[in-house]
């Protein structure tokens, strides 16, 4: 079986999975602050009461010990996940981690999915075209400005939309932009509310284009130039093939081929490149449930995000393994056809 180059990479992203669960795990208890001085605080300001009294009402919302020594903490935490159980959020009075991340997921996927989606297009199209008229006003243009884009900060880029955009020119109120949805609206499959989702999403949406696209860009126009210059390209010109069949079936399919594997490692970071995003227009998904979890020191919360962050990203890179492997058989070690 360890001939097989799927089997070999699959067992490789497990073993990193769980490297990364044991780390974070570590690390999330070795963080300063405890996370039950924290919620005997909270219920102290809350509800006035003395400090033994808020001591025995949070002892409840712990399902483990956070006094028990580290390694039966570990083996604890590690028992219930593997059958299934992510525990209870510290801070939400004992929710399910895994209730909350079905809850948020969806947004994020929603939001980044969208960006993702619309970069890459955009990026692959404008990169072609540009490599296509390389050296023109369009390119050198759009060179200076997927740079300039590329080499900006996302959290920069909504702070500007929000100050500049929101607050000085006044072009949308920031009640219709700022949450996941208005509060007007009833859920549902009813027009008003996918108005409402798509019109809170789309300044995050944009923020992670604005972002991301510059380097879909200057990547796409680098793989086609390269492309335009095999042999292959100038035989099909010198066989008199229409230039749009030249461009669709030679040029594009092959320059996209380093852009396949980039696209499903991206997709890994779809879930974990959300947190200040998020966070700044105060959009309900799992990067802002991360970055209160953090801030409340929810150990629980916190290790089931990282844990579907983690495995979004390792299965993400298998993935571009298998892909790479399956357009480049030379990776492939050990004889496998």
């Amino acid at each position: 079986m360890w001939r097989s180059y799927a089997f070999r990479v699959t067992v490789q992203g497990l073993l990193t999975l769980w490297a990364v669960t044991t780390f974070t795990f570590v690390m999330i208890r070795k963080m300063p602050g405890n996370p039950v001085e924290v919620v005997i605080d909270q219920l102290i300001d809350r509800q006035q009461l003395s400090y033994e009294e808020a001591r025995q009402q949070a002892a409840g919302l712990f399902d483990f010990d956070p006094g028990q020594p580290l390694i039966e903490q570990y083996a604890d935490y590690m028992n219930k996940l593997l059958h299934g159980d992510m525990g209870k959020s510290i801070s939400s009075a004992g929710t399910p981690v895994a209730n909350q991340i079905k809850r948020y997921l969806p947004w994020t996927l929603f939001s980044v999915g969208s960006g993702l989606i619309i970069s890459f297009t955009l990026g692959v199209l404008l990169g072609m075209a540009m490599a296509y008229w390389r050296g023109s006003v369009f390119d050198n243009v759009l060179t200076a400005a997927a740079s300039l884009m590329y080499g900006i900060p996302d959290f920069i880029i909504a702070l500007l939309l929000l100050l500049v955009a929101g607050v000085q020119l006044k072009l949308f109120s920031m009640e219709d932009v700022l949450g996941g949805v208005g509060q007007d609206v009833h859920a549902g499959l009813n027009l008003p509310y996918l108005k409402s989702v798509v019109q809170h999403a789309a300044l995050p949406v944009i923020t992670y284009v604005w972002g991301t696209v510059g380097g879909w860009i200057l990547t796409m126009k680098s793989s086609t130039i390269s492309t335009l210059g095999e042999d292959y390209i100038m035989v099909a010109k010198a066989r008199g093939l229409p230039e749009r069949r030249i461009l669709t079936a030679y040029v594009g399919r092959n320059a996209m081929l380093p852009l396949v594997t980039r696209l499903a490692i991206s997709i890994g970071f779809v879930v974990g490149g959300s947190v200040i995003i998020e966070f700044i227009f105060q959009y309900p998904g799992l990067g802002r449930q991360l970055a209160m979890a953090i801030g409340t020191r929810d150990y629980t919360t916190m290790q089931g995000i990282f844990l579907v962050i983690a495995s979004a990203v390792v299965f993400s890179n298998i993935l571009a393994d298998l892909l790479f492997g399956m357009l480049d058989p030379r990776v492939r070690v050990g004889g496998e056809e």
